[in-house]
């Protein structure tokens, strides 16, 4: 059960991190009369009819921005965890090595591959 509620945790909240802009369109179209009288910079200019689409425009661009810094944080974090050194020295003991010399030898028959696969031949 505490596995599926995280699943649908981490999907959601990967769902949302894409979708930022939908939230804040959302939340513009809930809330736009509260906006419009009490948020909107051009509320005292009704000749405007800017019906709060300045204060709309600024959040998308906020949305906008704090997406681009979260996407460059995490590549920084990436860049830093690829190039971590591990200084590991490799010591080869020579007296475990044992060469084995194994002769070639030429008077062996063929192998029963070469005698059952022939290439086609025409004609």
């Amino acid at each position: 059960m505490l596995q599926r509620v995280t699943a649908y945790l981490l999907i959601f909240s990967l769902v949302s991190v894409n979708f930022s802009r939908f939230f804040v369109y959302a939340g513009f179209e809930l809330n736009r009369n509260y906006i419009v009288t009490k948020l909107c910079e051009n509320r005292d200019k009704p000749a405007v009819h800017c019906d709060g689409k300045c204060y709309f425009a600024k959040k998308v661009k906020q949305a906008d921005d704090k997406q681009a810094s979260d996407e460059r944080q995490s590549q920084k974090s990436l860049f830093q965890e690829v190039f971590v050194i591990s200084s590991t020295d490799f010591t080869f003991h020579t007296s475990l090595l044992q060469v084995i010399s194994t002769p070639y030898d030429s008077s062996l028959p063929p192998t029963p591959a070469a005698v059952i696969f022939q290439p086609p031949q025409l004609g």
